[in-house]
């Protein structure tokens, strides 16, 4: 199904054609920018409110810079959906985020318009300074550099350190603050609480717009009276408010705060900023959801609400006519609650994931024992680490792809002291969707490396909850990482029964072959169960649980027994859960046949997760034709797979 553009928007192919608008026509395409993205995400699915938040920011910049010769960078990208409309990929947004189409993030092989790629936050204003350092060194003196990041975003250590840098450079840099109190959850901390002071403190608006009109324009005026424009503002910002002004602390030119959502004001601003040499940064006030009442009204829900019903504003929801398995995300909120009820030193960390992570449950139950950090995942470890010093039990609530950011902290700061936190793991394996910046492929391989730390990955939901009471009483780090969406078990609130720390279990009885595998992924094995029957083999399967430690008595059962042996995990194969039984098998002088199933040594796209296991040749009909080789019955007519 093909949206239809507005009258305007089917005439930009490209951001120059911006400049042929006039003001109020600047107005009509982003009313139409803003139509056509509720348009698609209502049928299509996807990231919303955040882009509807910045049309108005994303016509002003385009219409204002020459990009792709100026560059611009979103932070994360769930606002960019704007930006690639207008750059040209508006016939082919009906495909963004499906198998083979669009990415849902900023991505430079996609377009030249996309500057950088992005997908964490926090990293815009570092990539553009490098751009604009570049641009220096190089002579290029004309060009602009924009780093878009949210104020959520700019609670990230890396926005701090990049600020930092900018500040001592002379660089032609322009960071733009979209600052709509959100970023997927509401936005916690003292950068919150000091935007809040700068935007609402009347006093200081109101004489700060006297004396900018008084002065008149910037862009009218020679340096001389750029610096009586900025010594005044400065002093009224020290007055007005409470305390001094952050960003011109960082030696930043500090602009605004501006209306976000008032197209020529921000295009008169724009082109102001672009005769002001050096670092600055321009405050913008968006609504996430903005156009859009209801995400407006609800913004978290609304972040990436699926298909919607636009008149009514009714989400699409799938009625089961079965008992329906839980999302792992919610087995492991309602299972962490009844932990604490049962221990009052466990405690709940996340770094503004609590909803996405369902940490919020915590929330709601233990309020005064749940901390959401902000988007700093090297914080919310190293401060779970000073929890557990202190005799308390944290989990850690981090996506698998977020943990990469907080790699040393986990090396440095819990394992290397052996202190009691729990790693919880979200989104482990392939993310769908949201593509290669937020599959968490690399968690078994990086984690399995690192000394005192126990790695573990449930099969379902009562391994889940086994997982979390068994980490809850282990004396040194544990991590456990599982995947998005659903489990299989309806009827997942068993009782909880402890697992001996790298104690695998066997899942079927066999003798013909022997599959391992880590995690939810076994689950593909089941599946096969009839068409190894109807083949006329006897597999054996094998549920592992823990990558480290492994069970090297089920190990030597299976090597002891089996001379052809398959490992299936839903991670790198460089470095992952069969490379470590290859390791095993080879130092206790064991020769079988391995075959490994997992994810190649290669950028995997985003898709759906069963199209990327399919993809990957790990998912049942994968499996099913890796016994089939190893075995040699490959008659094409014997089964259907």
């Amino acid at each position: 199904m093909q949206i239809e553009p507005g009258k305007l928007l089917r005439g930009i192919h490209h951001p120059e054609e911006l400049k042929n608008l006039s003001k109020d026509q600047l107005v009509q395409i982003c009313d139409e920018l803003r139509q056509f993205i509720i348009d698609h995400v209502s049928v299509y699915g996807g990231h919303f409110g955040a882009g509807l938040g910045v049309v108005e920011l994303t016509v002003a910049l385009h219409y204002v810079l020459n990009t792709p010769d100026d560059q611009l960078i979103w932070d994360v990208g769930h606002q960019a959906y704007g930006h690639k409309i207008l750059t040209g990929r508006r016939n082919d947004f009906h495909t963004n985020r499906l198998y083979k189409g669009l990415s849902g993030f900023p991505k430079r092989k996609e377009s030249p318009f996309d500057a950088f790629g992005v997908g964490h936050s926090s990293t815009s204003i570092s990539a553009a300074l490098g751009m604009a350092m570049a641009s220096k060194y190089k002579g290029e003196t004309h060009r602009q550099h924009v780093a878009v990041i949210g104020d959520g975003a700019m609670t990230g250590g890396m926005a701090f350190e990049a600020m930092n840098h900018a500040g001592v450079s002379d660089c032609n840099l322009l960071i733009i603050l979209n600052d709509n109190c959100m970023s997927i959850d509401p936005n916690v901390g003292a950068l919150k609480d000091y935007l809040t002071d700068i935007t609402t403190s009347h006093t200081y608006n109101k004489v700060k717009d006297e004396v900018w009109n008084l002065l008149g324009k910037i862009s009218k005026f020679g340096f001389s009276a750029q610096d009586v424009v900025s010594k005044v503002e400065g002093a009224i910002k020290s007055a007005m408010l409470k305390q001094s002004n952050l960003f011109e602390s960082l030696n930043l030119r500090y602009f605004g705060p501006v209306d976000g959502h008032d197209v020529n004001h921000l295009v008169e601003v724009l082109n102001d900023l672009k005769d002001i040499p050096g670092p600055k940064i321009l405050h913008c006030i968006t609504v996430k959801g903005k156009g859009f009442a209801p995400a407006e009204k609800d913004q978290t829900k609304w972040h990436a609400p699926g298909k919607f019903d636009k008149i009514t504003g009714e989400i699409a929801k799938k009625i089961p006519t079965t008992p329906q398995a839980p999302k792992y995300q919610d087995v492991f909120g309602h299972t962490l609650v009844e932990l604490a009820e049962n221990n009052k030193n466990i405690v709940g960390v996340t770094p503004a994931m609590p909803s996405g992570s369902s940490m919020n449950i915590m929330m709601k139950a233990f309020p005064e024992r749940s901390y959401d950090v902000g988007i700093a995942e090297q914080h919310a470890v190293t401060f779970s680490a000073g929890l557990a010093t202190q005799g308390l039990v944290p989990f850690c609530n981090i996506y698998s792809t977020f943990m990469q950011r907080a790699y040393d902290q986990v090396i440095h700061d819990v394992c290397l002291q052996d202190l009691p936190v729990v790693l919880c793991l979200d989104r482990a394996g392939f993310a769908g969707a949201d593509g290669p910046t937020h599959h968490g492929a690399y968690d078994l391989a990086f984690l399995r490396c690192v000394p005192n730390l126990v790695v573990s990955a449930p099969m379902n939901e009562e391994e889940l909850r086994n997982l979390m009471f068994s980490g809850a009483d282990h004396q040194g780090p544990y991590a456990i990482r599982y995947p998005r969406g659903q489990g299989v078990m309806p009827d997942w609130r068993k009782p909880f029964r402890k697992i001996p720390t790298g104690q695998g279990r066997i899942v079927t009885e066999g003798k013909d072959i022997a599959i391992l595998t880590i995690g939810h992924i076994g689950n593909y094995v089941l599946e096969n169960k009839e068409k190894f029957d109807e083949l006329g083999l006897s597999v054996a399967h094998y549920d592992m649980r823990f990558v480290k430690p492994l069970d090297e008595s089920l190990l030597h059962e299976v090597f002891g027994k089996f001379d052809k042996v398959i490992t299936v995990e839903d991670g790198c194969l460089m470095g992952g859960f069969g490379s470590a039984v290859l390791e095993w098998m080879m130092d206790h002088d064991y020769q079988s046949k391995i075959k490994r199933l997992g994810i190649p040594d290669e950028v995997i796209e985003h898709g759906e997760q069963g199209e990327l296991h399919l993809e990957c040749g790990f998912d049942a009909s994968g499996i099913l034709q890796t016994v089939k080789d190893m075995m040699n019955l490959n008659v094409a007519d014997k089964i259907k797979i």
